[in-house]
């Protein structure tokens, strides 16, 4: 097991948290949580050792798109590949809007 920490430039804190997918599927675990302003940390466990520049790219590019609330983010990856990776992430930021839109109306 390998521990792996990255931040990102963000805005404002989330306004909520969010857990997408569960270790015990074999697929990957995301936990979100709203984090210190002007920051996001993203720590990973990972069971693939060596698989930091794997991550780092990957998690680079979806920071890279846009700035995103402040989070503090948990991923277990239990070896998922970078493609699940995106789609938790992505579903994990679309729970995270969708609580957003329902504070405004």
């Amino acid at each position: 097991m390998e521990q792996l920490r990255f931040e990102y430039p963000a805005g404002a804190p989330a306004a909520t948290r969010v857990l997408v997918g569960v270790v015990g599927s074999g697929d990957l675990e995301v936990m979100v949580e709203p984090g210190t302003s002007g920051v996001t940390t993203v720590d990973v466990t990972t069971s693939v050792n060596g698989y930091a520049r794997v991550w780092d790219a990957q998690l680079s590019r979806v920071f890279a798109a846009e700035t995103r609330a402040a989070m503090q983010i948990r991923i277990h990856d239990f070896g998922a590949t970078p493609g699940v990776v995106g789609m938790r992430l992505a579903e994990a930021f679309e729970a995270l809007d969708a609580h957003g839109q329902q504070e405004r109306t």
